[in-house]
């Protein structure tokens, strides 16, 4: 292999891909423009002189490059500032899940070694319980949006706008290698405790850059610019609220965080601050379009992407009723989180209604820089003719490249030098992707695979019904039976029975739909289904609440 390697003349600066480089664009042509979280309002010009006084009471308190500093807040201003200024100092920034059970949270912390944590006021009562036992943890920093400030057992270093008071505006962010860790959080699984992923300053500048790209060249639906106005509906701590800020940042939109999730406070901000572009998940949509008041909000200018989970049909029809600009995207923790992102030609938005919603719920197609590929056990590409079926795999510059402190599993993750995603799909003629289910979720019966996604897809379209899960349950001699769980509008309650969804099903696989062998023997009415912590159905919990055998003997529908 002959060595190609360019020259370095010694007076030459070597650009590295790190974070702190989002700012120049943004400093350059919007200092003006606003950032916004209740009654704070500063210009990115302002943000930066934050971001230095951050850093420099930070290492005032003994944080040096390397540390671990964990945040526990809801979406403000200041997680944006802690976004940027502990990567850009040399430090890693740790998302700590809020919403994790406290023995999980203190393994998350715990596992990572933050030395550092910056936590809001109002996870005291989480946070004290369990100090002792944070060996590493030396500096407890309080975030307050209340009147005072609480008393506390914790040993407090110090108060956040109390350290940006004291602290230097024109700290000096050095250089150092783009490979430098900048981030790491934990995804939950399905068994065991919480996988720590990380990313580096290199991964999360060019997942900025390919997202953006594709956001930025969609002819029209979808398309992000630097007029718009972003609202996160993801939260923070959850994989950088998929990377938004950071590409919201770098092209220098307004920005506004809605501090605690709740769906009036987000509709008086896309009211009052003119909020144009989001992102969430299915369920945060559907509380959007169902809260009261929500008729009364124009929510027509919104451009909204939508990932986490399947988008179903009749939510995209209710929120294209409303206006909204939704479309689907896919992803993951491991995967920073882009993997597709779906935008329609402006032909497809003017032609067939039930088409365009058919289109706007597929994931997508792969951003620059992305190669994704649906693969059988062999590793061998599966024909992209929307039929065949395998697991996506993916290569990218931002993929995670490993699980923290986990070998074994790192080395499954990327098995045969693709990242395994753990997803079944498929991939249509026009090469757009189409997810299946987990591979943990599809049900197993008597040989079929049976996909709980599309069941549930079937099973939404019920007038009626707002939320549906499917699971697998054991049986004797199919191995696997799904069990539908169902939850109804109250209005419905009473008029939809089992009948109801079993016939509406049939009627399905009647017309070639879904297999027989999906037709449900049993049907469960809620009136909740669990979430996870970003909103998803939480089919962990469900699974283990249901971990129980059809009645001896009982014939499946399939074979009825």
């Amino acid at each position: 292999m002959p060595n190609n390697l360019i020259e370095i003349t010694p007076s030459a600066y070597d650009y590295p891909l790190l974070i702190r480089h989002l700012l120049d664009t943004p400093l350059a042509r919007s200092p003006d423009q606003v950032i916004v979280y209740r009654e704070h309002r500063h210009t990115y010009r302002q943000f930066r002189h934050r971001l230095g006084s951050l850093a420099s009471a930070l290492t005032d308190l003994g944080v040096k490059a390397g540390d671990v500093v964990a945040v526990l807040e809801w979406d403000s201003h200041r997680y944006h500032e802690c976004y940027f200024a502990i990567p850009m100092m040399g430090a890693v920034l740790q998302t700590a899940n809020i919403a994790l059970p406290p023995e999980q949270l203190l393994y998350t912390l715990n596992e990572t070694g933050a030395s550092t944590l910056l936590l809001n006021v109002d996870f005291l009562p989480l946070i004290e319980p369990l100090a002792s036992r944070l060996p590493n943890v030396t500096r407890f920093i309080l975030l307050n949006d209340r009147p005072e400030l609480p008393a506390t057992t914790l040993p407090v270093a110090g108060e956040y706008e109390a350290l940006i008071e004291s602290g230097s505006p024109f700290f000096v962010f050095p250089d150092f290698d783009e490979r430098t860790r900048a981030t790491t959080f934990h995804t939950t699984g399905t068994t065991g405790q919480p996988k720590g992923v990380y990313f580096s300053h290199r991964q999360i500048v060019l997942h900025v850059l390919a997202t953006l790209v594709d956001i930025g060249v969609a002819t029209a639906q979808g398309r992000v610019h630097r007029d718009d106005v972003y609202m996160p509906m993801t939260p923070m701590f959850h994989v950088h609220s998929w990377g938004v800020p950071y590409s919201a940042t770098l092209i220098g939109l307004k920005q506004v965080y809605a501090g605690r999730y709740a769906p009036d406070v987000f509709l008086r901000l896309i009211r009052d601050e003119g909020v144009t572009f989001t992102t969430c998940v299915p369920t945060i949509l559907q509380m959007l379009l169902n809260a009261p008041g929500s008729e009364g909000v124009d929510l027509s200018k919104l451009k909204m992407i939508v990932g986490g989970a399947a988008l179903p049909r009749p939510l995209v029809k209710a929120a294209l009723e409303r206006g909204i600009d939704v479309c689907a995207a896919y992803g993951q923790s491991e995967a920073c989180p882009t993997l597709t992102i779906m935008h329609l030609s402006t032909a497809q938005t003017t032609g067939d209604a039930d088409t365009e919603v058919e289109l706007r719920i597929k994931p997508g197609y792969a951003p620059p820089l992305m190669e994704l590929r649906v693969v059988d056990s062999d590793m061998r590409d599966v024909a992209h003719d929307g039929k065949a079926t395998g697991e996506i795999v993916a290569r990218a510059p931002w993929l995670a490249t490993g699980y923290l402190n986990d070998p074994k599993a790192s080395e499954r993750l990327w098995a045969g030098r693709y990242l395994h995603t753990g997803d079944v799909g498929s991939i249509d003629l026009d090469g757009a992707l189409h997810i299946t289910d987990r591979l943990k979720d599809i049900i197993k019966s008597g040989g079929e695979w049976i996909s709980s996604i599309d069941l549930e897809d079937i099973i939404l379209r019920l007038e009626g019904v707002t939320r549906a899960a499917v699971i697998g349950i054991h049986d004797d001699k199919w191995g696997e039976r799904p069990l539908v769980l169902v939850h109804l509008l109250p209005e419905f309650k009473g008029s939809i029975g089992r009948d109801e969804i079993r016939a509406h099903v049939k009627r399905s696989v009647e017309k070639g739909l879904i297999s027989k062998f999906a037709m449900p023997d049993r049907v469960e009415f809620v009136d909740a289904l669990p979430l996870t912590s970003v909103g998803k159905i939480d089919k962990k919990k469900l699974r283990a609440e249901y971990r129980v055998q059809l009645p001896a003997g009982h014939m499946p529908a399939a074979a009825e």
